[in-house]
């Protein structure tokens, strides 16, 4: 997530009320869960398990909840509770904002595209020319749209990410200051739920195509020309690749990376990275011919079982 312009460290410290460990004056670009940082972003960090990779990684500004060494060439802002900062920050830079209409004014509008009764453009949205959004879709703030999209009735693009963490009290959401991105020719069925980036965005690529009921999670980027069968379930910051076949009701876990080309049968539960141009079958997911090999093999026992007997 960017900043309008780029910030001191200084300017940071005081919206938050923390302490600079480095160097005030330091420019930052905007800010970054630790799976996308960059440079001259700002992260966070506030358990003793992860200092080192957070210390070591790409952010030059961090938000930590120990005085440690400054390392070279970054900034460090003190602060009791690292991840309310960093909410605090999110909020303070991409605020929800209030809508009192079904197409902001803010909202920038293609030649050709056809928005439907009941549909709904929030702020700051960009869609693209020749575009079909059907009656009741839910497009909310900051969502970009290329050309020649359709999205039918009920589906929702931008809802916040599934992101909680858990305290004493109960559980504190991960506020989502990120976007959702979809590329030219996509098509969006009824009723799906695309979540926006936490900080970052959530991809759609060029020419892929989602049935009904769908959801996929935040930060996830879905490659170029796939197909996605109704009711499949991606969990967020995964990352599907290009000509990608998911049939209905397959379920994705997390973090995995599922290869150019794969097919994905129907039922079928990911929770490993996949490689690419193979089918795959069942829950954990193996290649389709080894599962058929396995059914066979099972529907034999009751067989071999009279036979031992």
């Amino acid at each position: 997530m960017d900043f309008p312009q780029p910030l001191k460290v200084a300017q940071i410290a005081k919206i938050i009320n923390a302490k600079v460990l480095g160097d005030e004056a330091q420019e930052v670009i905007g800010l970054n869960e630790l799976h996308i940082v960059r440079e001259n972003d700002l992260t966070f960090v506030d358990h003793p398990k992860y200092y080192q990779k957070v210390l070591n990684s790409k952010a030059s500004v961090i938000i930590i909840n120990k005085e440690v060494d400054v390392p070279e060439n970054k900034s460090l802002l003190f602060h009791e509770a690292p991840f309310d900062a960093f909410i605090q920050l999110i909020q303070y830079f991409r605020p929800f904002e209030k809508s009192n209409q079904f197409i902001s004014s803010t909202a920038i509008i293609g030649k050709g595209t056809i928005i439907q009764p009941g549909a709904f453009i929030g702020n700051n949205v960009e869609i693209g020319e020749n575009c079909l959004i059907h009656a009741n879709a839910s497009i909310y703030d900051h969502t970009v749209i290329g050309d020649d999209v359709i999205i039918h009735s009920g589906s929702t693009i931008g809802s916040d990410g599934f992101y909680f963490q858990r305290r004493k009290e109960g559980y504190v959401k991960f506020q989502s200051g990120g976007r959702v991105i979809l590329e030219d020719r996509v098509e969006i069925g009824s009723s799906c739920s695309i979540d926006k980036g936490v900080t970052g965005d959530t991809i759609i690529g060029e020419g892929t195509k989602m049935d009904n009921q769908c959801q996929v999670g935040h930060d996830t980027i879905i490659g170029k020309n796939c197909l996605i069968g109704a009711f499949a379930a991606i969990a967020g910051v995964t990352v599907i690749e290009d000509d990608v076949i998911l049939w209905a009701r397959v379920a994705i876990n997390k973090d995995i990376v599922i290869g150019k080309g794969a097919i994905l049968y129907s039922t079928t539960g990911a929770d490993k990275p996949l490689e690419g141009n193979k089918a795959y079958m069942g829950a954990p997911a193996i290649e389709a011919r080894k599962y058929w090999q396995q059914i066979a093999a099972i529907r034999r026992l009751p067989d071999l079982i009279k036979k031992i007997k």
